[in-house]
């Protein structure tokens, strides 16, 4: 499965190349497009060259990788509450933000394994669902060619839940064929691995060149989409789920979710916490985080609060209103850079004045 997936990326990555203007940019018209399509596939997971013979070759790195992840993991498990907090926010984000990252003091932990409280229904490029239930994370270098340079990297690695809401039938086949064979599938199965660059390489870009790069992105990954239409499933196919899906016709789902994980952990927004006591000190009915020593839990902080009106400025407000979370490029005259955060959702307003609300409805979760 892992072969047919990269196999599937290199060559639309490849078909895309081949109709681009790369190898007159690169003066090297001797088959630069595949060794590029190597490197913006395997070159940003962290797959040092020569690049591998085969797909199924690459696909067997990437099982080493997963696995070299899962031994040295650290699993932490983020509540409800924590976890829509992080959806909020990647709904903010442009495709650019993901480059301001810098691994090394947004992420708290090298290596990670990151469990949601329930799966994300995710509508890929073809149209077809996956339902991503874990985040795998290590550091790596990346390799890229054009030009030849290394960066600071992370890989992730999505895991999706065998038994998940997602269910189509060739699916069913395929674990309903394991267990009969006596080596059933893990209920967590990687389903994609991918490259984020951790070198906070854009953290100074202005505002117009990130969305100029950001555009850049999406006509990229329009192609990329264009270039994989004969592998589009038909809707009979797609799978059993009804409920809330996450379309993702740009590809980058993953990285803006752990790019929001990372920095609201940084920012505060959420917070990490050791489980709890030994068992045998509460009820029967404790959850699963308070049983296992290992596991740490990533739960909502205390609510962001309410800025300030800027200085020499009134107004007088006659109601309150919520305001949703949304992302501010924040300047740190300490560190002179800018860096993504996120305000929000507060209540703005006098106290005591009544809640004017619109035709949606909020649930304050704590």
């Amino acid at each position: 499965m892992m072969a047919s997936n990269l196999g599937n990326v290199l060559s639309e990555v490849h078909a895309v190349l081949l109709h681009s203007d790369l190898a007159d940019m690169a003066g090297r018209p001797d088959g630069v497009e595949l060794e590029a399509a190597w490197a913006m596939v395997l070159g940003k997971q962290g797959y040092r060259p020569p690049w591998p013979h085969t797909p199924g070759e690459g696909a067997a790195w990437q099982r080493q990788q997963i696995q070299k992840l899962l031994r040295q993991a650290e699993v932490v498990v983020i509540s409800p509450a924590a976890h829509a907090a992080v959806m909020a926010a990647t709904a903010t984000l442009e495709p650019a933000d993901i480059s301001t990252l810098d691994r090394d003091r947004d992420i708290l932990m090298a290596t990670g394994l990151l469990v949601l409280p329930e799966p994300v229904v995710v509508v890929n490029r073809t149209g077809s669902l996956s339902d991503t239930r874990a985040f795998g994370w290590q550091f790596v270098t990346q390799h890229q060619i054009l030009p030849t340079a290394q960066y600071p990297g992370v890989q992730v690695t999505t895991f999706m839940d065998r038994d998940g809401p997602v269910q189509p039938a060739g699916w069913r086949q395929a674990v309903s064929g394991a267990r009969a064979s006596g080596k059933p599938l893990p209920p967590l199965m990687p389903d994609g691995m991918y490259g984020m660059r951790g070198d906070a390489c854009l953290a100074e870009e202005s505002t117009e060149a990130l969305a100029d790069l950001s555009e850049q992105h999406r006509q990229m990954q329009r192609a990329l989409t264009d270039a994989s239409q004969w592998r589009r499933e038909p809707v009979s196919e797609m799978g059993e789920w009804a409920g809330g899906r996450v379309e993702d016709p740009y590809d980058d789902f993953v990285g803006r979710y752990m790019f929001a994980f990372w920095r609201l952990i940084a920012q505060g927004v959420t917070a990490v916490g050791q489980s709890r006591s030994a068992p045998q000190a509460r009820g029967s009915g404790d959850s699963a985080e308070s049983r296992d020593p290992d596991i740490r839990v990533i739960r909502l902080a205390a609510p962001s609060p309410r800025p300030s009106e800027p200085v020499g400025e009134k107004r007088a407000y006659h109601h309150r209103w919520p305001v949703r979370m949304h992302k501010v490029r924040q300047w740190y005259p300490s560190r002179q850079e800018h860096r993504v955060i996120w305000r929000g959702p507060y209540i703005k307003g006098p106290a005591d004045a009544p809640l004017m609300m619109g035709e949606k409805a909020y649930l304050v979760d704590s």
